[in-house]
């Protein structure tokens, strides 16, 4: 049996009155008597009458939801920022949709083509891993459709974009470790294509430079997925321990987590000597034995900035020319 919503014309049949007057009254309009108004209102609570948001919608041309899409909610740092999105989205009147790319440029451009036929009224956005041609983004973008990018963003993109120093966060995360005295640190990262890569690679080749320490790429370990298949963090484990290493600089929540389990499963012997420092906004990580130092981002911050730059865009009454790029502070934490 389909649901069946009341409607403003089952509310006028019964009360005897005409749509524009019910629709009047629940608009709270001073064309309406108080009187009126009382009846139409204590009928509404009775039937559990719920205004249509399509309806809403085509008429105002607007859905009062926003789409926001990233690679796995399961992943902490994301879900961090979905609680940003909620925070400032609900006291504005806004509906979230949630999509999951789990790295797949293409489910990333259905879910955005989903998203958009559904009448969302902006998009909040980090890429995919896998994500080179974002083509159909600059169409929508053309078309005036709002778009906010955060986290994983597009260096050739005129709107704005919320992100970490993820650059000083790598530097200071790679000092501590030569701090402790190790000098062939490693790095396990996510894929090449990603702007958190590019920086987080920079910030951890300025620290081995300004220690006078020689960067060798073989430490340098890329995983395509970020960590959302075990297999790829444990087969570039495997090499690295091939190689040998003191320390590691971990570029992600995802990784970071995954490094730890995949060093326990193996009891590796040399492990509780090996420092690890990691991006992460997880506190699992405080379970494992080996002790993380982890490099925490304002997730939480991330997304309530995006999306009040978001809405922003959505209820300009003139085109917005002007962007600029909110870069937000790390934070490292010692886990002693």
């Amino acid at each position: 049996m389909r649901f069946e919503n009341y409607t403003i014309k089952d509310i006028a049949k019964a009360l005897n009155l005409s749509t524009s007057t019910i629709s009047r009254a629940l608009r709270d309009s001073y064309e309406i008597s108080p009187e009126t108004k009382k009846i139409v209102l204590e009928y509404a609570e009775k039937i559990n009458y719920r205004a249509n948001p399509i309806a809403r919608s085509l008429k105002e041309r607007r859905s009062h939801s926003l789409g926001i899409i990233v690679s796995e909610i399961a992943n902490n740092f994301f879900s961090q920022v979905i609680n940003g999105v909620e925070s400032i989205a609900y006291d504005k009147n806004f509906h979230i949709i949630i999509s999951q790319t789990h790295e797949s440029s293409e489910r990333e451009r259905l879910n955005v083509e989903y998203l958009t036929s559904r009448g969302i009224d902006g998009l909040l956005i980090a890429l995919s891993s896998e994500t080179e041609d974002i083509s159909y983004l600059y169409q929508l973008k053309e078309r005036g459709f709002p778009i906010v990018f955060f986290d994983r963003i597009p260096q050739q993109f005129n709107t704005y974009k919320v992100v970490v120093n993820n650059q000083q966060g790598a530097y200071d995360a790679t000092q501590h470790l030569i701090k402790l005295g190790k000098k062939k640190i490693a790095h396990l990262t996510n894929s090449k294509s990603l702007s958190i890569t590019k920086d987080r690679l920079m910030g951890y080749k300025k620290a081995l430079m300004a220690n006078h320490i020689d960067f060798d790429p073989d430490l340098v370990k890329y995983c395509q997925y970020g960590g959302l298949h075990l297999e790829e963090i444990e087969n570039a484990i495997e090499e690295l321990i091939r190689i040998g290493f003191d320390a590691i600089f971990i570029s992600g929540d995802k990784l970071t987590t995954g490094y730890l389990h995949v060093m326990k499963k193996r009891n590796f012997e040399a492990c509780n000597d090996i420092a690890i420092a990691g991006f992460t906004n997880s506190n699992v990580v405080e379970l494992f034995s080996s002790k993380v130092t982890a490099i925490r981002q304002p997730a939480f911050e991330m997304g309530k900035i995006a999306t009040e730059l978001l809405i922003k865009l959505i209820e300009a009454k003139y085109p917005i020319t002007e962007f600029e790029t909110r870069v937000l502070p790390t934070e490292l934490v010692f886990n002693d």
